[in-house]
């Protein structure tokens, strides 16, 4: 049920709203505007994204865009749903709704100029207050993959605040074909100082320009203002060209500040200031699909929890039960992501481990057995030929404990290790039922991983509370252990319930989970690479 074609292009999609609600007593409302989209034959509506939180006003032009996979042979349907942001809470039935429409892509890029206006209204369409509008701009992106870093400085920039220096900030705007103008970046504010320097930053050159190296990048300087309410110091424009060509070593390139309204009025007025670019520097982005195309090799292996507190595997209250009719979670959750990664792997060679089971003869405890009895060679033909090991090692061994997971990772660690120069990049599925027993030596199996060529994904199934597992999905901390932190975010954890298609379809189950959980593969492939400076080989000629 989910998407296999190809996308003809890529959309950006720019949002701002109109005359919005207000909602806060003392100050505007802090708007901030969420995508869902709904998947392929289904009703159900999923978070796509959302833009930044624009503090204190009723006509923001966000930043943050939506750039989404154009499928012109599909009614991709959307939904904009407009918020007060009043607390620091990311779920939004904490905050105060301000309305939303319903729209499809198809439309925005069909409308004039791209540009659709459309009347907000509060929940399911119902008229009734004025919401006020929402906006959308979308431009196709063109293919340009260059990424620039520039820094910039400023120079005796007009003092704006009465009893100190301005807190100037830059605003960057990419011109569109109409005309107008859209905002692609703002740099960090620099408190009380007319000469600021502000921080280098990276930005698309799409994003800048989209490809087009003479279009006109205007940049505003405003000073901050608590109250959202910014003032204007000047405005210069430029162009990527001669942004390009700004920086080397015979040539600095300075610009004049300019306020149109104190050059009217002003017979001496030189500018407001000067702009001076310190630093521009291109390097060229490459997509996961490059490497892949260039021959990089995904190889995927499984470790599969086989502890006690899975429950007796010829009971059917047991997660590794033999249903002959059906899978049970793990096999689903080991079909359901290998699937789709063995595209991938060109020899479909898997090696998969079980751990926390004692083995024939002797009732050793092992932590990483090969599925297929074979220490020497854990490979399994296919995904089919894992799922076969499985329920063969469900009738051979001892389900036992401890639940421990260091065994397995710095396992497939040392495979890693072994092949950094980018040709190979491992892929980890662990299946688990409950909490881990050995969570110092994971973490520290982690960190130790994180430089390698090697991500891991851990599906939790069964009701166990898995509170522990977030700790090593590194979102929002990154794993750290004896004070080394992970060098990149490598783990992906997923409870797979939260998966599971209430009507009982498997298919639809399996195809959400597998979305969800190699989502950020190829952003962690990238990750690596970057990190060590490979690029994609040339293409391989077929």
């Amino acid at each position: 049920p989910l998407n296999s074609s190809v996308p003809a292009t890529k959309i950006e999609v720019t949002v701002s709203c109109r005359n919005l609600l207000d909602m806060d007593t003392f100050s505007k409302s802090d708007p901030v505007v969420v995508l869902y989209m709904q998947g392929l034959g289904t009703k159900e509506w999923r978070e796509f994204g959302r833009t930044e939180v624009i503090d204190n006003t009723l006509n923001p032009d966000f930043v943050r865009k939506f750039v989404m996979d154009f499928f012109f042979e599909e009614k991709q349907n959307l939904r904009f749903d407009v918020y007060n942001v009043d607390t620091r809470s990311s779920n939004f039935s904490k905050h105060d709704f301000l309305g939303q429409t319903f729209c499809t892509l198809g439309e925005i890029i069909g409308s004039v100029g791209g540009r659709l206006e459309r009347t907000l209204s509060l929940l399911n369409g119902i008229p009734g207050k004025k919401c006020g509008t929402i906006i959308f701009a979308a431009e196709e992106l063109s293919n340009c993959r260059d990424i620039a870093t520039m820094q910039f400085c400023a120079n005796k920039l007009d003092k704006k605040d009465f009893f100190g220096k301005s807190d100037p900030f830059l605003v960057f705007y990419r011109s569109n074909e109409d005309g107008t103008f859209t905002i692609c970046h703002k740099t960090e504010v620099i408190k009380n100082n007319l000469n600021p320097v502000w921080q280098p930053f990276t930005i698309p050159v799409r994003a800048l320009c989209n490809g087009d190296y003479d279009r006109t990048v205007k940049v505003d300087v405003y000073d901050w203002d608590r109250d959202g309410s910014h003032d204007f110091i000047g405005e210069f424009t430029t162009s990527y060209r001669e942004l390009s060509r700004g920086q080397n070593q015979f040539n600095v390139y300075e610009v004049d500040v300019l306020n149109p309204k104190k050059k009217g009025r002003k017979k001496k007025y030189v500018n407001s200031g000067t702009v001076t670019l310190l630093s521009f520097k291109v390097e060229s982005e490459y997509t996961f699909v490059d490497f892949i195309r260039g021959g990089t090799q995904l190889n995927f292996t499984v470790a599969i929890d086989f502890t006690a507190s899975n429950g007796n595997p010829s009971q059917p209250t047991s997660l590794h039960y033999m249903n002959p009719y059906q899978l049970n979670m793990y096999a689903m959750a080991l079909k359901a992501v290998g699937d789709i990664i063995q595209d991938y792997d060109s020899d479909k060679l898997f090696p998969a481990y079980g751990f926390g089971a004692k083995l024939p003869p002797d009732g050793k405890i092992s932590h990483a057995f090969p599925l297929n009895s074979q220490a020497d060679n854990p490979n399994c033909v296919g995904i089919d030929g894992v799922l076969e090991a499985y329920f063969q090692s469900l009738r051979t061994v001892q389900l036992y404990g401890p639940t421990n997971f260091a065994p397995v990772i710095s396992q497939v660690a040392r495979c890693a290790a072994e092949v950094t120069d980018g040709s190979q990049y491992f892929v980890l599925l662990m299946i688990t039922d409950g909490v881990i027993s050995d969570m110092a030596q994971t973490k520290e199996s982690v960190v130790n991983a994180s430089s390698l060529p090697m991500s891991i994904i851990i599906v939790g199934v069964g009701p166990a509370e898995f509170d522990a597992m977030e700790e090593l999905d590194g979102d929002d901390v990154r794993v750290s252990s004896r004070g080394r932190f992970a060098e990149r975010d490598i783990v992906q954890f997923v409870p797979f319930r939260d998966y599971i298609d209430r009507s009982g379809n498997q298919v639809l189950s399996m195809a959400r989970l597998a979305k969800d959980v190699l989502a950020e593969i190829p952003e962690q492939v990238l990750s690596f690479m970057k990190s060590r400076g490979i690029g994609p080989r040339p293409l391989v000629p077929i």
